[in-house]
């Protein structure tokens, strides 16, 4: 099983990748990171990504009574010229993973990336 560095290297071998993260969203915290941050740094990245995280777990709207049992699984962003993937990460433990990546509009196919994503997603192994 991949662990951060191999599911990083995988997420950017993702078809108009330009950067992933691996963020710890109760801390904004990123854990590893690869190719270019949108903004210049991965750190500011991940605590950006997570107020988005956050007001997505935290809305009723988004876990209403009913979904409950199945808790935000992804967040898609789309701007004028690219995607941004924020895919929640299960683990046995207690833990608040989101797996964030960049991808190019021009260059990435969204459908195709998300599938992806999620696969590296439940194949990662924190060691």
């Amino acid at each position: 099983m991949p662990g951060i560095d191999e599911c990083l290297t995988r997420a950017m071998a993702i078809a108009g990748a330009r950067a992933a993260s691996l963020i710890d969203w109760s801390s904004g915290l990123a854990l590893g990171s690869a190719g270019v941050s949108p903004t210049g740094d991965h750190d500011t990245t991940a605590a950006e990504a997570t107020d988005l995280v956050r007001a997505a777990v935290e809305a009723a709207t988004f876990t209403a009574v009913e979904d409950r049992e199945t808790p935000v699984q992804d967040i898609i962003l789309t701007t004028g010229r690219g995607y941004h993937l924020l895919c929640f990460i299960d683990t046995v433990f207690d833990s608040r993973l989101v797996l964030h990546l960049w991808l190019d509009r021009a260059e990435g196919n969204l459908a195709a990336a998300r599938f992806r994503l999620q696969s590296i997603a439940e194949e990662l192994v924190l060691g």
